[in-house]
Order: structure tokens, then sequence, then C-alpha cells
């Protein structure tokens, strides 16, 4: 069959949940990276006996913008479409729905849906270590309804209303310790184009989109979150994640 896998992973939680279904699939993977802000997404056109894995981590209830933005400038033209949404164990709202009617806007087919659980990429106490072994075994028991899917497409509804949640302002944005070294990895792969260099590194707050991504990539840890308002947003989402979520398919 030969998968692309059409992703959007800052911290890589929703990579790993993508990994474990594709091999469950028993099948390489050509990755198109939607982090990447400076590639030509209006350049991929893609075939329709072609099938793509549309992977993407729910921010507040919906598909990260830029992610949005980036699949909808992909030549779709009939490929078929797993599209699998990620959450770190609150609630992933409309984010299924808002990716399907992207993914069909684009001229992808949606065949099937899958909402999993992977470690929160800012509050890591909640969903710590998941995937674990009772998520791969979850996700890998649904490999054999994605295949039927794929084989034969069948009309399927996600969760998730109209309007969609509006995109709430996250205000945690990570800090610059002074163990950084100006070194610029974060500048370079920052999905959002918040970071600038220069005599110093600056964040934009208002492209920032507190997806993690250069706190995850800095080779010296010199990316941190404010303890204080971490506490607090941890605080406030401590009864909503408390509980253990299961993965769904649709």
């Amino acid at each position: 069959m030969g998968l692309k896998k059409i992703i959007f992973s800052a911290t890589g939680g929703t990579e790993k949940v993508a990994d474990i279904l594709i091999k469950g699939l028993d099948e390489s993977a050509e990755k198109i990276d939607l982090l990447d802000r400076n590639r030509e997404f209006s350049k991929i056109c893609l075939q329709k006996d072609d099938v793509c894995m549309l992977a993407v981590p729910s921010y507040g209830g919906r598909v990260p913008k830029e992610a949005a933005e980036r699949i909808v400038r992909i030549k779709g033209n009939g490929a078929k479409a797993i599209l699998l949404v990620v959450y770190g164990n609150r609630e992933y709202d409309d984010t299924l729905l808002e990716l399907k009617e992207v993914a069909k806007k684009s001229g992808f087919l949606p065949v099937v849906a899958v909402a999993a659980v992977a470690e929160h990429s800012i509050m890591h106490q909640f969903a710590k270590g998941r995937p674990d072994k009772q998520d791969r075994e979850e996700l890998l028991s649904y490999v054999q309804f994605i295949r039927e899917r794929i084989e034969n497409p069948k009309p399927f509804k996600v969760p998730g209303k109209k309007p969609y949640r509006a995109y709430g302002k996250i205000p945690l944005k990570p800090q610059i310790k002074r163990t950084c070294n100006h070194c610029g990895k974060c500048a370079k792969e920052c999905p959002a184009g918040a970071i600038s260099m220069g005599e110093y590194i600056k964040l934009d707050k208002n492209l920032c989109i507190s997806c993690m991504r250069c706190v995850a990539v800095c080779p010296r840890h010199a990316r941190k979150l404010s303890p204080v308002l971490l506490k607090l947003a941890s605080h406030k989402l401590k009864k909503v994640c408390r509980k253990r979520k299961k993965n769904e398919i649709y």
C-alpha cells in the first residue's frame, strides 16, 4: 500500500501514536512534515490510489491553525485519508470534525478516524508515559478495521460541532534561560515562525502557539515555562485530566 504520513507533531506524542498504527498496518511511510513552515505544500500533488495518514494534536479542542492551513494547500485528488487526532487526556472537542472538514476541503477522502491519548505536551503529569502498553494493544486492535475501511470506504460521523471552539490564547510561553548559547535551533524549527534571531533571541508572543517545539529541540534545555503559571494551569486541568481516557475509532 505505501502510506504517506502527513503530520504535525511538535513534541513527538502525535508521531508515537501514528507510528504504532503504521507499524500495525505493516507499512513504511513517507513523512510530510507539517511543522516545516518553509515547505511549499501547494506543490504536493497526491493521486487517487494514495493512502495517507493525517495526524495532528488537539490544541484547545482544535486543529492547530498552522497545520490546517498547510493541509489545505496540499492537493488531495481523492487520496484516502486515515484521520488521527492525539490529545493530552483532557478532551479533543471539535478537533476530529475540523480535521475531517479540512481533509475534504483539500480533496482527500476520509475513510476512518482515530482519537488517541498521549502524554500532555505541557503538563507532563497528565497521561504520563502514554501511549503505553495498554494503548499499543488498543491501537493495534484497530488495524483490521482500518484496513477494511481503506478497501471499502463508507460514510462515517465523528464527534464535534459547528461553529468550532474559538482558538484560545494559551498564557504558557517558553522563557529563555541563561544557558542558551544562541545556536538558533529553536528559531529554525518553530512551526509558527515566532522566534527571531539577532543580538538577542526574541519570542513574538502573539505568534507563539505554545506547541513546545522549542523546548523539545533545544540541545541545552534552555527553554522553560513559568513554574507559577504552570502550577496554576495544572490545578485548573487536574479534575478533567485525572481519569484515564480511552482511545476511540470511528
